[in-house]
């Protein structure tokens, strides 16, 4: 069956993306959202996140008619799941969004339809999403009962792209596509096709679902390494940069870079599905990410003896997204680290953050400045996040005591 019609259920930092580009190849693509306001802004021409180019893309699609936004599933020949899929309080995933996904598609199925499930997942995500279906959609097949032979095929396809350089990436990428059959497999390779330039690369859905795990969990245990370098350097009087530095001119050895933890939607979150799956074996990866998570305190330790040398404190903290020179704050472990400074009244806390316009409710008793304002008012400076424009801040004649936690200035 040919696919002329696309529906991209969540249309955040991956599924806006996505949306655009199929668009922007002449398919026809109709975005779901619960968000009314991302919805109206986009029927709008316009965009609620900061990524590079996307803006345009999305001018372009929308005046064109190729792209347009509701809050209500439609009749499409496809649809592409690309909601969150966090984890509860005690590290175990949390589905409801993918179920919520499965419940409002289900009504507007129709027999020869492919359903993607582009969410990062736990193992065995994609086949809840079609039982989930199979129980709303009696009058229809799904693979798990029929095979090859089912009315609607299902597969999962986990986006692997770097914020910043999404649009770029989607195309240029190599993707897993992981079907509950090989129909499906190859459904959903004819679909990417549309766009993709790397290879699609076929397996099953579980595997495909660990692959990205697996990938994260990857970078997850290498972070934690370096974030752990830091604090035994830091107790030894030791600069761990130029340690790094020097390590890293062994030519097996590329030791990643430390920071105050790991963050987004992908390498804070995806360990613990993983670890959810097999609690008694992931030692190294539940310790990593523990390693990791501790981290922020950590800043928040050195913040406070800082603060010990100043009468009246005041803190400027550079940065709350998760990483350089985007608006993303999820999982930010810069977010929590200045969360902890107004919990604990520390100082005065005032925020540097030129990728948004305000700043979260959480942070509420914060002050935002712009980067000089708050280098004229702070005795103490927290580099949080390596955003470019960053890196000429004048520090020269800064008086007060410097924290560097990504070694911008070292």
């Amino acid at each position: 069956m040919k696919i002329e019609s696309l529906s991209v259920i969540g249309l955040g930092y991956i599924g806006l993306p996505t949306a655009a580009t199929f668009a922007s190849r002449g398919l026809k693509v109709i975005g779901v959202d619960v968000n009314q306001s991302a919805v109206n802004t986009i029927n709008s021409g316009g965009v609620h996140i900061i990524e590079p180019d996307l803006d345009i893309v999305v001018r372009s699609v929308v005046q064109s008619g190729n792209l347009r936004a509701t809050t209500i599933p439609e009749q499409a020949d496809a649809f592409i799941v690309a909601v969150p899929t966090p984890f509860k309080e005690d590290k175990q995933p949390d589905l409801r969004y993918i179920q919520a996904a499965s419940m409002a598609i289900a009504p507007v199925l129709q027999k020869g339809n492919l359903v993607i499930l582009e969410s990062t997942s736990p193992v065995g995500a994609t086949e809840q999403m079609a039982a989930w279906l199979a129980e709303a959609r009696p009058d229809l097949t799904f693979p798990q009962q029929v095979g090859e032979g089912a009315d609607i095929r299902v597969a999962h396809c986990p986006e692997r792209v770097l914020p910043g350089k999404v649009l770029v990436e989607l195309v240029n990428n190599d993707r897993v596509i992981g079907g509950m059959t090989p129909k499906c497999s190859q459904a959903a390779v004819d679909l990417y096709k549309l766009f993709v330039k790397g290879e699609c690369v076929v397996t099953n859905a579980r595997t495909a679902e660990m692959c990205k795990l697996t990938e994260n969990s990857f970078r997850d245990v290498n972070i934690a390494f370096a974030n752990e370098l830091s604090i035994i350097c830091d107790k030894l009087d030791i600069n761990v940069w130029e340690l790094i530095k020097l390590a890293n001119r062994h030519p097996r050895v590329n030791i990643l870079q430390p920071g105050p933890g790991v963050g987004g939607h992908c390498i804070a979150v995806d360990p613990w599905f993983i670890v959810a799956s097999a609690p008694d074996d992931a030692k190294l990866i539940s310790t990593a990410r523990e390693v990791n998570d501790r981290k922020p305190d950590w800043v928040v330790e050195k913040v406070r003896l800082a603060a010990k040398v100043h009468a009246n404190p005041v803190i400027a903290c550079l940065g709350l997204s998760f990483k350089a020179d985007i608006d993303d704050l999820r999982e930010s472990p810069a977010m929590e680290i200045v969360h902890d400074l107004l919990e604990e009244r520390i100082g005065q806390v005032l925020v540097v953050e030129p990728n948004i316009s305000r700043l979260p409710l959480n942070l509420e008793g914060a002050v935002m400045l712009a980067m000089d304002d708050a280098l004229q008012q702070a005795n103490i400076v927290v580099l949080l996040v390596d955003h470019s424009s960053f890196k000429d801040a004048k520090l020269l004649s800064f008086g007060g005591t410097v924290i560097d936690t990504r070694g911008m200035w070292q």
